[in-house]
């Protein structure tokens, strides 16, 4: 399709998408997908070239999708291809202590058997999903990529979007699924509140001498926590491994072996001999709330509108659950007849998405300012709460739930397994 580089005339009822989205890493596909696949126009704008993510080789880079997530890549058709490289979570075990303690006396334990929707989860590295999601765009969504959004106007009846490229889009809505720093947000002038953790998450891929079966492991120490998540092929697991910000700085900047040295007394012996499997990285940690989700044919999905703690591995779960939303809310509206970019069609998705996403934000972060409390008095507490929940068969089965992605409500029928 070819565009014209004037500026577009926002006035006119005539456009060139119905919606436009900025950001291509996995929300905005995922969200053009599933408004394509009701018909709607849909342009996806990527900074990055199509295939910056597509290679084949194993990077590190791997996602907690909760069961409602997985139900969501179902109903877009994208499952069947993809269940060969998902690995099942079947339990996860969490406890909290420091490197040289020894085991906690007080734990969670939670086992998906004690579910009937199966698994609490599956792991899926960022290759699979995002090869998936760019094949499953061609020949139905546009995806210009190499281009970013430079800048934005919204009308009465459209919202002019400007291309890096000094080519201009016009559409009825435009999505900012552009991350934490979203220029869409910005240009809409939509204000973010939050904070810097002052930690500094520690990523990589690990190697191990004996099969994981399955479990993830979540250890809450005080100067952050420690995911160590299954991987497929039973001897890989993805590390997320959240630092003080100067213990982190100097451990990243580690060679492999020293890295691996200071790793294993916080990981443990229990998979036996550990090695690195892939390359590490590492990013600062902050907590980030867009104060509206939504203004005049501007809606903002996943980091765009809240960036989150990665405590329990559900930023890119949140971002799912806002896709899901806001397809519905848009294929529903066009369905009635109504102008899809208007705010009161746009407040719905914002009224449906913001406490849910809001609550479980702040509920991270509550709990990793709790864990990083070192009072005796504090810790024991946390250990009697730990062991509570795991005592009781109906505490346990709630926080499955939540941490698969069922208890929200009203439920997405996306996030339900159905077609829109």
């Amino acid at each position: 399709m070819d565009f014209a580089p004037d500026p577009c005339k926002i006035a006119v009822m005539k456009t060139d998408f119905d919606v436009v989205i900025a950001g291509g890493g996995l929300n905005g596909p995922t969200l053009a997908l599933a408004l394509a696949g009701a018909g709607l126009r849909v342009a996806v704008v990527d900074p990055r070239p199509a295939d910056a993510r597509a290679g084949q080789e194993f990077d590190g880079r791997a996602y907690a999708l909760a069961v409602a997530s997985q139900r969501l890549l179902q109903a877009l058709g994208l499952w069947g291809d993809l269940a060969a490289s998902a690995q099942p979570i079947v339990q996860v075990k969490a406890s909290q202590g420091d490197p040289g303690e020894g085991a906690a006396p007080f734990f969670l334990h939670f086992d998906s058997a004690e579910i009937e929707e199966g698994p609490v989860g599956y792991m899926m590295e960022d290759r699979f999903l995002y090869r998936a999601l760019l094949a499953a765009m061609q020949g139905r969504v546009t995806h210009l990529s190499g281009l970013s959004v430079a800048g934005q106007r919204a009308g009465d009846a459209a919202v002019a979007v400007d291309l890096s490229d000094g080519t201009c889009l016009s559409a009825r809505v435009l999505i900012g699924a552009d991350g934490r720093g979203s220029g869409v947000a910005t240009r809409a002038g939509i204000q973010r509140q939050g904070w810097d953790y002052g930690q500094t998450a520690l990523v990589a891929a690990i190697d191990h001498e004996l099969p994981h079966q399955g479990i993830a492991h979540q250890y809450f120490m005080a100067t952050g926590p420690l995911a160590i998540l299954p991987l497929p092929g039973g001897h890989r697991s993805s590390v997320v491994w959240s630092e003080t910000r100067d213990n982190a700085t100097a451990i990243a900047a580690l060679p492999d072996a020293d890295f691996l040295k200071v790793l294993q007394p916080r990981f443990g012996d229990y998979l036996g001999a550990i090695s690195l499997a892939g390359p590490r990285f590492s990013y600062p940690l902050s907590l980030s709330l867009a104060r509206d989700y939504v203004t005049p044919r501007v809606a903002l999905v996943g980091d765009a509108a809240h960036g989150v703690h990665p405590i329990a591995g559900q930023g890119l779960n949140l971002g799912l659950r806002d896709v899901a939303a806001l397809a519905e809310t848009i294929v529903d509206a066009a369905r009635r007849g109504e102008d899809i970019g208007a705010i009161n069609v746009l407040e719905r998705y914002q009224g449906w998405r913001r406490f849910d996403a809001t609550s479980l934000a702040l509920g991270m972060d509550a709990v990793n300012r709790m864990f990083g409390q070192t009072n005796p008095l504090i810790r024991a507490a946390r250990g009697l709460g730990m062991q509570t929940v795991t005592a009781i068969p109906s505490l346990r089965r709630g926080f499955m739930r939540q941490a698969a992605g069922l208890s929200v409500d009203p439920m997405p029928r996306l996030l339900q397994g159905r077609a829109l």
